[in-house]
């Protein structure tokens, strides 16, 4: 997936990214709308009401992504009127995306391009993520799952799925999704791990990420699309996780499944690191 599928053509997405005057990228509804096939730009804006309240619903403040701005603009040789518009950030034309008619296939390409940039620039910088060592990938990666875990456990929660045993089942509709019909007592069984393992701890960096992509995308379609009963949460936790492995797919990738299990878990990583943080700091007291 590219920018070019999310394109007119004469234009891409990126090509109509603006900056302002400290160096901050937007783009507004005006440019946008064209670009997603709506030709009446009224009809775009329902769409950005919708997707303003997605914003809402997953604790985004709305007017941090969606500002409402005057612009003039020529209607002649000397003559001038001033039309509205609205500045996006990238994450507002994902929800938008997200939001729009999925018969147009711009709007079909375009989920699956935004979902993928959105969560790419949320989690960190590419060049800084690429320089860390796989081990501090996988401690970076883990705890952020670990925080998402908890916003997508809130949102099933809120859809219906009350008990720890509704949520067992959730999860492994999610998992079931993502690695092509193998719930997580197949994965744990695959790593050849102890019952008291965690499967979340014996996975690498790329595992990882893909785990982190399904949480998230989960919990956003639960909230935004106000999923209601533990039936529809499991089907809709089902169906984020075949669409990630999907993406993983068209992207050539390798399937979460068949990954290598790395030779050391979480803890033993973190062991390692307060031995190294321990040794730093008594050479600081010592020098």
């Amino acid at each position: 997936m590219t920018d070019k599928d999310l394109s007119t053509s004469n234009q891409t997405f990126e090509s109509i990214r603006r900056e302002d005057n400290d160096g901050n990228e937007f783009w507004f509804a005006r440019d946008l709308a064209p670009l997603l096939d709506y030709r009446d730009y009224r009809n775009f804006l329902r769409v950005i009401d919708k997707a303003k309240q997605a914003c809402a619903l997953s604790n985004h403040p709305v007017s941090d992504h969606f500002g409402d701005v005057t612009e003039m603009v020529q209607i002649g040789s000397r003559a001038q009127r001033a039309i509205e518009d609205i500045k996006l950030t990238r994450y507002a034309c994902y929800l938008i995306v997200q939001n729009g008619n999925p018969a147009k296939p711009v709007i079909a390409n375009g989920q699956t391009y935004f979902a993928l940039q959105s969560r790419r620039q949320e989690l960190q910088d590419e060049t800084s993520f690429a320089q860390l060592k796989e081990d501090e990938r996988r401690l970076m990666l883990r705890n952020e799952l670990a925080r998402h875990n908890k916003d997508l456990a809130a949102a099933a929660k809120q859809a219906g799925v009350k008990t720890p045993i509704d949520y067992a089942v959730f999860q492994d509709h999610g998992y079931k999704g993502l690695y092509g019909g193998l719930g997580a007592k197949e994965i744990h069984r695959n790593k050849d791990l102890k019952k008291s393992q965690k499967i979340l701890d014996h996975m690498g960096s790329t595992e990882l990420a893909a785990n982190l992509f399904r949480a998230t995308q989960a919990e956003e379609k639960l909230r935004r699309e106000g999923v209601h009963g533990k039936t529809a949460a499991n089907h809709t936790h089902l169906e984020v996780g075949k669409k990630v492995r999907q993406t993983i797919k068209e992207l050539g990738g390798t399937m979460p499944e068949n990954l290598p299990a790395p030779d050391k878990s979480i803890q033993q990583i973190e062991r390692q690191q307060k031995k190294i943080d321990g040794k730093k700091k008594n050479e600081q007291d010592d020098s």
